[in-house]
């Protein structure tokens, strides 16, 4: 079986085919969560030629059942697929899916199948929602050459399923003054706007198949999706490193969450444990037993257990999450709530200084290689003065400082590091990012290590690093 990752092709068996659409349902089987499937016949010029070639659960058949829906068991909807049987200016069918209510935010395992004439699952698309998405473009089937391939596409509408079908020229019917077209022809649409996401155009891009987790050690446990993005980011890092002569630099590794109430939306969208899993292969390439320590804060911090890469996923389910309006956010993966919930008294606003003086106080009792911290914030730091005087006091010790703005807000004086005085050596960097999830693997290691080697040379040169 072959895992893709967004923007990958695969060549399809010959014969019909089911394209499965499946999530992890829970408790709730069919409930809040659930998700429809759908499938859109599509033209070179990315159109549906008429609105029959729309499949969904209210319209389950499209080319005389060439493509038909139907509904498997609890978590899971399917489409067979019959490519023979489809017309020659069909290119593509374009394989969604959609939720009830809510957003894709409270939907675990989302996944696409390909499953062959014989029933044996030949690929898989593990599927990245980012949270806000109630629309999700998985893949679409597309002929090339006169054969077929599936590629995964994992792109995501706020706009509902009518949104789809509008962008790929299915009409919805409106309270509209303008006369309906006769049966069967479609209005001409305008093109989407500029800001609007647009169908993908098509491209025969290259096959990426991810590399096979169990072909490493530390991710063999994990999830397949999850593990094969550690391997991939464990490599990105080791390449970082070696770019800027770090190559066997041996350094303790922690990261920091915010968890003041600003940063709802980015634990329930998923963003604060996608940060996480980014993490990880950072401290799997730098420490010498491959751990990542971590610290949680608000107005209170709490100080989480450290984990290596195996225990990721267990981990983050165990400890990335927020309370909102008495809900505990994003829920685990089967809707149950943690319990007891050790990190009930982790709320309010932001309240840096006690975190920073717990994290000076555990490494400087415990002597042994340098420690980069990797200091998460959205911003609201109103204790500029108190901040400073810890960074320039941590100065003398072997701990570099990086801090992460995620957003917009007021970061005091994060801003200023590269001109506070009174420091032995420069200890910290800042850089802010508007939305994480966008910024590519390699771009994000470049900012997270760009100033660690400096102060690496520097923390030697004064005694502080050996």
């Amino acid at each position: 079986m072959t895992t893709l990752i967004a923007g990958a092709n695969v060549p399809v068996p010959a014969g019909d085919l089911t394209v499965v659409v499946r999530w992890a349902a829970g408790a709730h089987g069919y409930g809040a969560s659930a998700v429809d499937a759908s499938a859109l016949l599509v033209t070179a010029a990315g159109r549906v030629r008429s609105d029959d070639d729309f499949v969904f659960y209210n319209q389950p058949q499209a080319a005389g059942g060439a493509v038909a829906h139907h509904v498997g068991q609890a978590g899971s909807e399917y489409l067979r697929v019959r490519p023979e049987g489809l017309p020659a200016d069909v290119d593509r069918v374009v394989v969604a899916a959609s939720v009830h209510t809510g957003t894709f935010a409270a939907v675990a395992g989302l996944a696409l199948d390909l499953v062959d004439a014989h029933g044996t699952v030949t690929a898989t698309f593990p599927v990245q929602a980012h949270g806000a998405e109630t629309v999700m473009v998985l893949g679409e089937l597309y002929r090339r050459q006169g054969a077929w391939k599936l590629r995964a596409i994992g792109q995501g509408y706020d706009s509902g399923l009518a949104g789809l079908a509008t962008d790929y020229g299915v009409s919805i019917a409106e309270e509209d003054p303008t006369p309906a077209p006769p049966p069967g022809v479609l209005p001409a649409s305008p093109p989407p706007p500029p800001d609007r996401w647009a169908p993908p155009a098509y491209a025969d891009d290259a096959t990426m198949r991810l590399p096979n987790p169990a072909d490493d050690a530390d991710t063999a446990g994990l999830p397949p999706n999850m593990g094969a993005l550690v391997s991939l980011r464990k490599e990105t890092v080791r390449v970082t490193l070696e770019k800027k002569g770090m190559t066997g630099v041996r350094a303790r590794v922690a990261v920091v969450l915010d968890r003041s109430g600003s940063m709802r939306s980015l634990y329930g969208g998923g963003t604060v444990g996608r940060l996480i899993e980014r993490m990880a292969p950072i401290a799997a390439k730098l420490d010498s037993d491959g751990s990542l320590d971590a610290w949680i804060f608000a107005d209170e911090f709490a100080r989480l257990p450290s984990f290596r890469v195996p225990e990721l996923a267990r981990w983050i389910d165990s400890h990335v999450y927020i309370l909102s309006k008495g809900q505990q956010v994003p829920p685990l993966p089967d809707g149950s709530r943690r319990h007891p919930d050790t990190l009930a008294h982790v709320r309010g606003g932001n309240n840096e200084p006690p975190v920073i003086r717990d994290i000076l106080d555990f490494y400087t009792s415990r002597p042994g290689d340098p420690v980069l911290v990797i200091f998460f914030s959205d911003g609201g730091i109103n204790r500029s003065k108190e901040i400073g005087r810890l960074l320039t006091e941590a100065a003398r010790f072997p701990v570099f400082w990086q801090f992460v703005g995620l957003g917009r807000a007021d970061y005091g004086v994060l801003e200023k590091f590269d001109t506070m005085p009174g420091r032995v050596v420069d200890n910290a960097g800042f850089f802010q990012v508007d939305d994480f999830d966008k910024v590519p693997d390699g771009e994000l290691y470049d900012r997270l290590l760009g100033e660690f080697p400096q102060w690496i040379a520097a923390a030697r040169a004064q005694g502080i690093v050996r």
